[in-house]
C-alpha cells in the first residue's frame, strides 16, 4: 500500500538496534518531561466536559432568545471537538487543548463572543479569558481549572450538531464565510494527517521527539516565521509515509537528513491537492505568484489545501536549514560513538542568547490604565508583525540574516513619574515590579519579543563577516526600524496614550537576566 504521493523509499521493518533507540528516546522523553501526567489527562477530560456542557447551555439560551419552542431548544446541541497536538495523543503538560465548537447555524460567532463569554465567567474555574473576535482564526484563550484552552467556533448549515458528526465531508463547508471555513479546517487537517500516516505509535513518538527539538531551539511558532504545531506534525507524517515500517528512532533520524536535502521550494504533501465544491482559493503557485513566493511550503491535506508555512522568511529558513544540519551531524557523531542511544544532546537548550554581539529588543508597553486583555491584543499584533522586520533588515546589504527569538517575555513595572514610565517604555528595568512591594495604582504592563524581552521583543543578528565599504562593522537600522514602528502604530486599537512601542539596540553583554537559566553562563 502507498501512503502519500510517492511510494515508500524504504519497507524495512525495525532491527533490534533500532527499537533498542526508540525505548531510549521514550525514556528521554519521560526525562524531558514531555508526558503528561494521569492526573493532567483527567482534568483535561473533565474541563472538556464542562465546555461541552456550557456550549450545549449557550445553543439553548440562544435558541430560546431566537423564538424557539423550549422543547425544540432542548435538543438542539453544539458539538466539541479537538485537534492539533491533543487530538494527535502528542501533548505535554504545559500544552493547551486546541478546541473547536461546532454550533448549529442559528447560533453565530457573535453569540460565542458574548454569551458563551459571560458563561465562561460565571464558572469560578476560570482564571483568565482572553477573546479575540478579530483574529484571523477568531479564538478565545482561556485558563480553566489550570487548563490552557484556545476556543474557536464554527456555525454551520444543521439545526442541530449530531455527537457523531465527521468532519471530513466537504458538503459541511458549503455556505460557510471565510472565518467560520478557517475555523473548521484545523480539526479537519488533524483528522487528516492522523489517517494518513500508515504506523501512528512509531509517528507520534517521532513528533514528539520533534517537537521537543523545535521548541528547544527555538525554531517553534507560527506567528514568527517558523513553522507551527501543525506543520511540523505534517512533516513528521510524511517522513513515516516514506518509510512506513520504521521505528521511531529512525523516523527521527531520518526526517533531518530529508528536509536537510530537500529540494525547497519543492511542496511536502501528504496527498494529492483536491478540488472541491466550493469557490474558495487552494495553494496553487501555477495560478498565484504569492503561492509561488513560499520559500518552505507544507500544504494542508484537507480541502481546501493551504500553506501551513507561508510566514517563513528567508532569515528564518537559513536558521531551520542550519538546525537540521546541526541536528543531523549531531546524530550522526552520537551513533559513531559507542554511547549510540544517548539522545540527551538532540534536545539540549538553544544557545540564541549566546550566538550573536548584536540584538533588538523591541518593547511593546501598556499602561496599566488598560486591562491585561488589551495589552495581550497590543502585544500580541506587535508580535504578529515581527516578521516584518525581519525582511526589512534582511534588505540591508550587510546583515546575512535576521533571527528573531521565538517567544516573548512578559514583566511588570512600576513607576513614580512621567520620567520613570519613559525610562522603562526605552528599556530601562530598574523599576521592575517585584512581588515583595505593594503594586502602586501607575503601573505599566510591558512586554519584549525576541531576543530580549518580554511581548516585545525581537532580536536580530548581525554578523561580523559582514563589512561595509570602509571594513568596518556598521548597520543602519533606522529606516527598517521606522518603517516597522510606523506599521504597528497604525493598529486600529492603537491608543497612544496607553500603548507605546520601542526599539533599543544592545549587545549581548547587556541582556536582562531572565534570558539565562539560572546555572546558564552569561555573555562576557
Amino acid at each position: 500500500q502507498i501512503h502519500g504521493i510517492t511510494p515508500p523509499i524504504s519497507m524495512i521493518a525495525p532491527s533490534a538496534e533500532d527499537r533498542s533507540s526508540t525505548q531510549q528516546l521514550m525514556k528521554e522523553l519521560e526525562i524531558q518531561g514531555s508526558f503528561a501526567s494521569v492526573e493532567d489527562e483527567k482534568k483535561r477530560v473533565e474541563v472538556l466536559e464542562i465546555i461541552q456542557q456550557l456550549a450545549n447551555d449557550l445553543v439553548y439560551n440562544i435558541s430560546v432568545m431566537k423564538g424557539l419552542p423550549k422543547s425544540i431548544a432542548k435538543i438542539c446541541k453544539s458539538k466539541v471537538y479537538t485537534f492539533g497536538s491533543y487530538k494527535m495523543g502528542v501533548y505535554s503538560p504545559d500544552s493547551d487543548i486546541d478546541t473547536l465548537i461546532v454550533l448549529p447555524k442559528h447560533v453565530g460567532r457573535h453569540d460565542f463572543f458574548t454569551h458563551f463569554e459571560t458563561l465562561l465567567r460565571e464558572r469560578p474555574e476560570l482564571k483568565e479569558i482572553f477573546p479575540i473576535p478579530e483574529a484571523y482564526v477568531p479564538v478565545m484563550k482561556i485558563k480553566f481549572s489550570g487548563i490552557s484552552l484556545d476556543i474557536i467556533c464554527s456555525s454551520i448549515s444543521m439545526a442541530s450538531i449530531s455527537q457523531n458528526l465527521p468532519l471530513n465531508d466537504k458538503a459541511l463547508l458549503k455556505n460557510l464565510d471565510d472565518k467560520n471555513l478557517r475555523s473548521l479546517n484545523g480539526a479537519r487537517v488533524t483528522d487528516e494527517i492522523i489517517n494518513l500516516v500508515p504506523n501512528k505509535s512509531a509517528f507520534k513518538i517521532a513528533l514528539r521527539a520533534i517537537k521537543l527539538w523545535a521548541q528547544r531551539k527555538s525554531i517553534y511558532g507560527n506567528i514568527m516565521g517558523f513553522p507551527g504545531g501543525v506543520a511540523w506534525a505534517m512533516m513528521v507524517a510524511r517522513i513515516a509515509q516514506l518509510y512506513p515500517n520504521a521505528s521511531s528512532s529512525v523516523l527521527v533520524e531520518k526526517f533531518f537528513t530529508t528536509f536537510l536535502n530537500w529540494n525547497w521550494p519543492k511542496p511536502v504533501l501528504l496527498k494529492l491537492i483536491e478540488d472541491g465544491p466550493l469557490n474558495v482559493r487552494v495553494w496553487n503557485p501555477k495560478s498565484y505568484g504569492s503561492d509561488r513566493a513560499h520559500l518552505m511550503p507544507v500544504i494542508t491535506p484537507a480541502y481546501p489545501s493551504m500553506c501551513s508555512t507561508h510566514n517563513i522568511t528567508r532569515s528564518n529558513q537559513k536558521i531551520i536549514m542550519n538546525e537540521f544540519l546541526r541536528a543531523s551531524l549531531l546524530i550522526k557523531e552520537v551513533k559513531a560513538t559507542d554511547d549510540s542511544k544517548d539522545w540527551s544532546p538532540l534536545f539540549k537548550k538553544h544557545d540564541f542568547f549566546h550566538r550573536y554581539e548584536h540584538y533588538l529588543m523591541i518593547i511593546a508597553s501598556t499602561k496599566e490604565m488598560a486591562n491585561k486583555e488589551q495589552h495581550i491584543k497590543w502585544s500580541g499584533f506587535i508580535e504578529s508583525k515581527i516578521r516584518l522586520l525581519v525582511q526589512k533588515l534582511e534588505l540591508i546589504s550587510n546583515i546575512d540574516y535576521a533571527h528573531p527569538f521565538n517567544k516573548p517575555f512578559n514583566k511588570r513595572f512600576h513607576f513614580a513619574d512621567s520620567y520613570e514610565m519613559t525610562k522603562i517604555i526605552k528599556g530601562d528595568i530598574d523599576y521592575l515590579f517585584n512581588n515583595e512591594y505593594i503594586i502602586p495604582e501607575n503601573k505599566l504592563e510591558k512586554s519584549g519579543l525576541a531576543a530580549i524581552g518580554s511581548d516585545i521583543l525581537e532580536s536580530t543578528e548581525l554578523l561580523d563577516q559582514f563589512k561595509n565599504a570602509r571594513g568596518e562593522n556598521e548597520w543602519d537600522l533606522k529606516d527598517s526600524c521606522f518603517d516597522y514602528l510606523t506599521t504597528c502604530t497604525k493598529w486600529v486599537d492603537f491608543n497612544s496614550t496607553i500603548n507605546d512601542l520601542s526599539i533599543k539596540q544592545i549587545r549581548n553583554i547587556e541582556l536582562p537576566d531572565e534570558m539565562f537559566d539560572s546555572d546558564e553562563k552569561r555573555p562576557l
